[in-house]
C-alpha cells in the first residue's frame, strides 16, 4: 500500500478513525457538563448568592474551554494515529543543522 492510499484517504479507515473522534467528544461532553455544574457549584459557594446570568456565563465558559481542549487533542490523536503526521514533508530536510 503506497502512502496516499493509507491513513484518512482510505474511506474504511477515516470512517474508524473519525467514529473514535467522535466518541471521545461525546465522553469529553459529559465531562465538560460535570466541570461546568461543578464550577458554578464553586463559584456559588465562593460568591454566595449570584444573578442566573453569571451562572448560565461560568457553565458556558467552562463547557465551551473543556470541549475546545478535547477537540484539539483528538485532532491531534487524529493526525497522529491514521499516519497522517508521517505523511508530511520536510522542505526544509538537510537545510538545518541540529548540532
Amino acid at each position: 500500500m503506497d502512502q496516499l492510499s493509507t491513513g484518512l484517504a482510505d474511506p474504511e479507515h477515516a470512517a474508524h478513525a473519525w467514529g473514535r473522534f467522535r466518541a471521545i467528544l461525546k465522553w469529553m461532553a459529559l465531562v465538560a457538563v460535570l466541570v461546568s455544574a461543578l464550577a458554578v457549584w464553586l463559584v456559588g459557594q465562593s460568591l454566595g448568592e449570584f444573578y442566573w446570568s453569571a451562572s448560565i456565563a461560568t457553565a458556558a465558559g467552562t463547557f465551551f474551554t473543556v470541549m475546545m481542549a478535547a477537540a484539539l487533542m483528538g485532532l491531534v490523536f487524529l493526525s497522529s494515529g491514521t499516519g497522517h503526521d508521517e505523511q508530511v514533508e520536510d522542505p526544509l530536510k538537510g537545510e538545518i543543522d541540529l548540532d
